[in-house]
Formats: C-alpha cells, sequence, structure tokens
C-alpha cells in the first residue's frame, strides 16, 4: 500500500527496507542537507551511489590515495635504525625525513617504538649535547621535500586552489609553541606558517592545520622541488626576527621561518622532539590516517633512495668482460627514480668479489659508468683488481656483512 503526503509533513516509523530503490533522489534532499558529518563510515559503497550524488568534498574518508606524505607512519629506515652525534644537516635515519641542523646542538635521531594508539613507530630527536647560544643563522628543522607532480592537484595558481590541511601526532619534552612552514617552490620561493601548541609535555597529542590555496603562484609539473613541509625545532635571531609567522601566503621570508616559536628545542640535554602520523590531504578538514602497506611505502620511498645492505654471498648483478681488466655489471633498481641517480659504496678490504669462470676477483673500488632511472651499468676496471676473459660473464658478490651500494635521487 503507498503513502501518498499531500503538501508537507514528516513521515516517520519506517524502518530499514521501508523505502524502495527510487523514492529518494537528487529532486527529493535539499541542497547541503547531507554533510560529510551525517555520512557514517563505511555507510555507503560504490553500488549506491548515483553520478553526482558525493561530490570531491564528501568523499574524503571512503577514496584511497589521499596523503602526499611518503613514510608518515615512518616505517622505512634503510640507512639506520637510529643514529647517534648527528650535527650535520642530511638523511640520517627515516626515509624522507631530512634534518636541517647549523650548529644548534647534538642529537641521537632514531625510529622509536614509542608512538601513539594506532602507530608503530614514531622519529625521535634525543639532544644529547645541548648548545650554548644560537648564532643568528643557526638552525634546526625537520622537512620532508615533495617533488613539483605531487602538487599540481591543489590548483596552485589559479581561483580555485585548494587548501591543503596538515595532521600529525607530536610529542614534546617541553609545553609551548612551536612553528610549522609549508613552502612553495616554482618560479620563485613562496611561504605560509602557523604554529601549534605543546599542551603537555612528553604526551602525544594530535595537531591540524590548515592551509588556504596559493591562487598567485602555479605549481611546475615537473620532478623538481615543489612543496616542502617545516618543522621548526630551533633557530637564531635570523629567522626569529620578522616579529610574527607569516599565516597567508607571500613571498618567502627568512627572518619569519620560525618567528613564532616560543621553546627550542636542543639547548638542553633533556630535550626530546618525537612526531609520526603526518597526513597531508587536500580539502579543509583532517580524516583518519591513510595506513599504507610496508611494501607500498617502500616502493615509494625507492624513487628517492635505494639501498642494498648486503649480507655475505649476496649477489648484486651480472655482467661481462670487456676486457681481461674491464668488467660491466648491470644493476636493476627496483622502481624507476625521480632522476638519474649518484651512487655510494662502501665495503672492508675484499668485501667485494667478481666471481667468474676459473675463480673469483676481490676488489674495492666501483666506477658508475651510465645509469638512468630505472637500471645502472656499474663498470669495474683497475688491472691490480680485475682479472678476467674477454667475452666471459661473471657476477659481482659481497663476501662481507658490512658491504652497502646505495643510489641517490633525493630532492
Amino acid at each position: 500500500m503507498a503513502i501518498v503526503i499531500n503538501g508537507s509533513g514528516t513521515v516517520t516509523g519506517l524502518s530499514v527496507g521501508g523505502l524502495p530503490d527510487g523514492t529518494v533522489d537528487a529532486g527529493t534532499l535539499a541542497t547541503d542537507s547531507v554533510t560529510a558529518a551525517k555520512i557514517a563510515t563505511n555507510s555507503v559503497d560504490s553500488a549506491e551511489l548515483i553520478d553526482g550524488a558525493v561530490d570531491d568534498s564528501h568523499m574524503a574518508s571512503i577514496k584511497g590515495r589521499k596523503n602526499m606524505i611518503i613514510n608518515g607512519a615512518m616505517q622505512i629506515d634503510q640507512r639506520a635504525t637510529s643514529k647517534t652525534g648527528v650535527t650535520s644537516s642530511g638523511y640520517h635515519t627515516l626515509d624522507r625525513w631530512k634534518l636541517d641542523n647549523s650548529g644548534l646542538g647534538t642529537f641521537t635521531m632514531s625510529r622509536s617504538a614509542d608512538a601513539p594508539s594506532g602507530f608503530y613507530s614514531s622519529l625521535k630527536m634525543d639532544c644529547t649535547t645541548a648548545y650554548g647560544s644560537a648564532g643568528g643563522d643557526d638552525f634546526n628543522a625537520i622537512h620532508q621535500d615533495l617533488e613539483a607532480y605531487d602538487g599540481v592537484s591543489l590548483g596552485y595558481g589559479t581561483s580555485d586552489a585548494k587548501s591543503l590541511t596538515v595532521s600529525f601526532w607530536v610529542k614534546c619534552s617541553q609545553t609551548g609553541t612551536l612553528q610549522f612552514n609549508l613552502l612553495h617552490y616554482a618560479s620563485s620561493t613562496r611561504q605560509i606558517s602557523a604554529t601549534y601548541t605543546i599542551n603537555a609535555a612528553n604526551t602525544w597529542e594530535k595537531k591540524t592545520i590548515t592551509f588556504a590555496g596559493d591562487t598567485s603562484q602555479a605549481s611546475d609539473n615537473d620532478n623538481s622541488k615543489g612543496l616542502v613541509f617545516e618543522w621548526f625545532l630551533a633557530s637564531g635571531t635570523g629567522r626569529t626576527s620578522g616579529g610574527s609567522p607569516q599565516t597567508s601566503w607571500g613571498a618567502y621570508a627568512l627572518t619569519k621561518r620560525n618567528a613564532g616559536s616560543t621553546i627550542s628545542i636542543g639547548d638542553s640535554t633533556s630535550d626530546t622532539w618525537q612526531i609520526t602520523g603526518v597526513q597531508a590531504e587536500i580539502g579543509a578538514t583532517a580524516t583518519d590516517f591513510e595506513h599504507r602497506s610496508y611494501g607500498e611505502e617502500l616502493a615509494l620511498c625507492h624513487r628517492y633512495y635505494c639501498r642494498t645492505v648486503t649480507n655475505v654471498n649476496h649477489e648484486v648483478g651480472t655482467g661481462l668482460y670487456f676486457s681481461g681488466s674491464h668488467m660491466s655489471c648491470f644493476v636493476n633498481l627496483p622502481v624507476p627514480m625521480r632522476t638519474n641517480p649518484t651512487m655510494s659504496y662502501s665495503g672492508p678490504t675484499n668485501g667485494w668479489k667478481i666471481w667468474r669462470n676459473g675463480g673469483s676477483d676481490a676488489f674495492t673500488s666501483f666506477n658508475l659508468d651510465q645509469i638512468n632511472g630505472i637500471n645502472s651499468r656499474v663498470t669495474l676496471y683497475n688491472n691490480s683488481q680485475v682479472s678476467g676473459t674477454a667475452g666471459m660473464a661473471g657476477y659481482v658478490r659481497s663476501d662481507s656483512s658490512n658491504c652497502i651500494l646505495e643510489f641517490i635521487a633525493e630532492l
């Protein structure tokens, strides 16, 4: 029996399944009557959506690939799980997380097992030698650089430039405020900043920061540096004298890079700072962290850095002898890298060997001959170390657990 309502009114008491398919269509729902807050998690599947029923602003919680940050859960540490005595800038432990440090303390930088519920690891900065006084140009910051390709979807440089929301968990030994900066590299460098508050010492707290879109400068569409996410830990007056943080998009302002911080990490050996669960997503709302599998996260990191830490009898690649003292070994990289990488290697005396018919040759030096983003040709030529026969095949193998071969294409 059909229920008919003439005029306006309200029908109550209908159970689930009480409305047949097609009863409620787009014309039945008033504009903006269904909001993201009213849609329960997993309550809508793809079969229930008609074209145009839910737009991008309502899909944040049910669509994937939303997190622009790589290794935000601090899972991947190809270089090292922990490194002591850190005083210089560089990638020391966790992949894609770089320290910029110029004279402000000595740290142990590590992947710590201390993390908030739902996470396994965090990046930890533990001050082991405090700095005395900060010089004007001294600074200390943690950042992640994204290549320009990954920021194009924000629509920067247009009137429709999208908001970007950054969320993260942080734990700090001091209370007060610290500054976060978003830098946009393209035809010029632009900057927008915000502060976040540490309310309770040594306690995990979740922070959320939303930035308006940059309508003034378009992003490059290439593999150069695009967006930089930067957490300041300490600095001298050269980065604090600007008076206050730059809270709207504008030209790069060095004196405002750390103008909003009230605490400094590194002026005491009791100082610690930790972070995990870092997410950057399009829109003005922070959604649940996007957990990716370990293998997927590792592949994303391999685009920028690939390290082979070898065990005894670990084969690196195969090749052939062009002459008795010239052997080329072909090493396949796991994923296409951001750009043609540089190569670094290390190992003990006689740690590396070429195995061939009739014996092996121990050697200590690699020469990078040709390389692209997919594979490399490592040429080994040293008359005192390589001794084979032209046309002979062979392979490179380690005879030590301390042999390292790495390819680097960081921003």
